[in-house]
């Protein structure tokens, strides 16, 4: 089975909202493979994907976006599996700065024959108005000082800058809103990334329909745009994380034990049922919690499902940045899952934050190469929860299938879209990985353990629909 993976190349487009929907490919990078067989079986007949199914089933039958009652009653609903494990289960409450999406999005333009779609950018402030639009280019603050957009409605081009980076751009020289349009075919669904009162009145438009404006400015014609954005608002609202920890069985290093955390997401984004997107993850992390509870282990193991993920990786931040010193020096690894089930979307890949290989790529290539006959690929990217890890200088990877499906964010994220080959898949190559490592054994996997050092990644403020 061909793999691939995301490059360096494609990360960088994603942190600076230039990329497409391609993904680069590359040779997967080989790994010492250590083969345990009869220690990989006792992870393995334990997983039941029916299990895990069974779960998404139950978590996808509403949006669960973070600080509503849907995704409440989703914690409710994890937690009380944990405990169903024998495991004492926590809630931890947080509190988050919570955007509400406008109502309504109008942008009609005078001098243009033809409709135009706009959506609206998150965090885009509301507005009513009308004014002259002008070509910023890609919104540069060079360009703006070149172009005169006081009291105007700015057109900008995306790609080179953040789309916060361009509307403050903007504002800064005066323009009254700005009209971004993409540099790829398709729709731009983007993120300003926060709250900001110097934002400015902001939608985004088709490479096409933003082509066919400036073609229309180039050629003389006045083009004045009416621009009304409704219904948008911020707030502070309360997300939760859930936790649930197996202490180490034995500890033969006269110390306290070494810790692992194997980690999803709970939370889903407006209007999205978000059966891959995470209740895979999280169900994952849920059926490996029940199978991992009583093999013996001289480490400790740690579960955790996060809220408000897709605000901005909150729940897991708010959880990383509240450890203990002594916690952070002793995680060894992070095993994320985000988006694990889906029929419809590519292979098996592995992200880091920064493309290099760590202790858990070296542990699930070595799994999967057990498994599958071959190490599953590994590339860069920060779009999930292993980001707050790696920034706190901890060992962390993603685990996803890429490409993503088409549906992804969408209404049509739904049970009947997940595999259950998938899910048995990602869980065997993680579970036997964990164990591999977590189990009771004189001699560890000889895998690189060095810790990285604490980091503040560049995620998710260019564009949301890439993970």
């Amino acid at each position: 089975m061909k793999k691939q993976f995301l490059s360096l190349t494609l990360i960088t487009a994603l942190t600076l909202g230039t990329a497409g929907t391609t993904t680069a490919l590359a040779a997967p990078h080989s790994s010492p493979v250590i083969s345990k067989p009869s220690t990989d079986k006792q992870v393995i007949k334990r997983i039941d994907a029916d299990n895990i199914y069974k779960n998404i089933e139950y978590l996808s039958q509403t949006p669960r976006v973070a600080g509503t009652d849907s995704e409440y009653k989703a914690v409710q609903f994890i937690k009380k599996q944990f405990q169903s494990y024998g495991y004492k289960a926590d809630i931890e409450e947080f509190s988050f700065l919570s955007y509400t999406d406008p109502n309504l999005v109008e942008l009609s333009v005078a001098g243009f024959d033809g409709e135009i779609q706009a959506n609206h950018l998150t965090y885009s402030v509301n507005g009513d108005l009308s004014g002259d639009v002008v070509y910023a280019g890609l919104g540069t603050k060079e360009e703006l000082e070149e172009t005169d957009v006081a009291g105007k409605i700015a057109l900008i081009q995306r790609g080179n800058l953040t789309f916060a980076e361009k509307v403050l751009n903007a504002a800064e020289k005066g323009a009254a809103g700005v009209i971004l349009f993409n540099n790829a075919d398709g729709e731009l669904n983007g993120t300003l990334g926060e709250d900001n009162d110097r934002f400015i009145p902001s939608v985004t438009i088709t490479k096409k329909d933003g082509e066919a404006l400036l073609e229309k400015l180039n050629d003389g014609v006045k083009l004045t745009a009416s621009l009304k954005i409704e219904g948008a608002h911020s707030g502070e609202k309360t997300s939760y994380n859930v936790v649930a920890t197996k202490k180490a069985t034995k500890n033969n290093k006269a110390k306290k034990s070494d810790l692992i955390y194997i980690t999803g997401h709970h939370d889903s984004v407006a209007g999205a049922p978000g059966a891959n997107d995470d209740a895979s993850g999280t169900s994952v992390t849920l059926e490996l919690a029940r199978v991992l509870k009583n093999l013996p282990t001289d480490t400790e193991i740690r579960f955790v499902t996060f809220g408000a993920e897709e605000n901005g990786l909150l729940g897991s931040q708010h959880y990383v940045d509240n450890l203990p010193d002594d916690d952070i020096k002793r995680t060894i690894a992070n095993f994320n899952l985000d988006m694990v089930g889906s029929r419809d979307a590519g292979d098996l890949v592995i992200l880091t934050n920064d493309g290099e290989m760590n202790l858990v790529t070296e542990l699930a290539q070595a799994s999967s190469t057990r498994l599958n006959g071959e190490p599953t690929p590994y590339g860069q990217g920060c779009r999930s929860d292993h980001v707050s890890f790696a920034e706190a200088g901890i060992p962390a990877a993603l685990f996803i299938h890429s490409p993503s499906e088409p549906w992804y964010h969408t209404p049509d994220d739904t049970i009947d879209k997940i595999s259950k080959e998938k899910l048995q898949d990602v869980a065997e190559i993680v579970g036997t990985a964990v164990y591999d490592q977590a189990k009771i054994e004189a001699k560890k996997p000889d895998f690189n353990h060095k810790k990285g050092k604490k980091v503040k990644v560049p995620h998710l403020f260019g564009e949301k629909e890439f993970k």
